[in-house]
């Protein structure tokens, strides 16, 4: 079915959906829950629209069932988890590939995409600022990297530079819209809509710290280079910063009369999941602070 033009705004989320219906069902699920959302929000009210919706909404039903045994779907809190490393790893694939300026289509669809699922995030409640950060980034970069080499130019690392960007259609009009088959998904590259959130922000994008060692998921949506284009690399292992311990949680008594709210409990679960889901990534140091957060608040009753 084709999407109507009044819900052209969510065409790349269903797309992400499509790409990801196979290689991570969670991640697609949650694109279409806020493709749904955000299509509701936009037009409920005309036919063609509301047809569409109710479709979108019958598929998210049906893979709720078929995922009923996934964590990432029966709870909200491991789905957060799952999709803000998801987002998180793919921004710091494109990010490490820029800082080393290595400059490709491949990275540009990891940061446009990355941006993409922290707008998803937003399903599970309000981001935080480092993922708006992240997001404004993330969008910004695609735009300035794809109209660097679009124009033959050779795009500066990093957030040296940074400016606004203007958002073109060239990408989209190869289609690759929610018309097409979920198992075929589309090969195309995003286009890049302008819209106020998409500006620039004011803020200082240095200090964004990129962890030793971080890579791409193992699914990472990235489209993969044609085998005669593709150079074999070498793998060469990354040496691991040990993460630092905070020494006064080596105690890990409760201290006096520390009085547990059920909200602190949903949160020192929320913490522990984080590091589930960052251990399953080899990211040790998220799944470290992870840890140390629900602890301190688990012993003292404050984060």
């Amino acid at each position: 079915m084709a999407l109507p033009p009044q819900l052209k705004a969510i065409q790349h989320y269903l797309r992400t959906a499509q790409e990801h219906e196979k290689r991570d069902p969670v991640v697609a699920y949650y694109c279409r829950l806020y493709a749904m959302q955000t299509g509701m929000k936009l037009d409920s009210k005309t036919p063609e629209c509301r047809k569409f919706l109710v479709k979108l909404m019958d598929q998210l039903e049906m893979m709720k069932k078929e995922l009923g045994d996934n964590e990432s779907i029966s709870q909200e809190i491991v789905g957060n988890a799952h999709i803000e490393n998801y987002a998180l790893k793919m921004f710091l694939y494109a990010d490490n590939e820029d800082r080393s300026e290595r400059f490709h289509k491949n990275m540009i669809k990891s940061f446009y995409t990355s941006s993409l699922l922290f707008d998803v995030l937003s399903v599970f409640g309000e981001l935080s600022e480092e993922n708006l950060q992240h997001r404004k980034y993330a969008k910004w970069k695609a735009a300035y990297i794809h109209n660097c080499l679009k124009n033959g130019e050779t795009p500066l690392p990093g957030p040296i530079g940074m400016e606004g960007e203007a958002y073109d259609d060239e990408f989209g009009a190869e289609g690759g819209g929610p018309s097409q088959a979920p198992d075929n998904p589309p090969h195309s590259q995003p286009s890049f809509h302008g819209h106020p959130s998409d500006q620039p922000p004011t803020s200082n994008f240095s200090n964004i710290q990129i962890p030793p060692g971080s890579h791409a998921p193992a699914n990472t949506p990235a489209e993969i280079p044609h085998p005669e284009a593709a150079q074999p690399v070498k793998p060469v292992p990354v040496p691991r910063a040990m993460p630092v311990v905070d020494p006064s949680l080596l105690n890990n008594t409760q201290e006096g009369d520390v009085r547990l709210t059920p909200e602190d409990f949903t949160r020192a679960q929320k913490y522990c999941k984080y590091a589930g889901s960052a251990l399953q990534y080899e990211d040790v140091g998220t799944a470290v602070q992870n840890l140390q957060k629900a602890l301190k608040l688990l012993t003292t009753g404050k984060e």
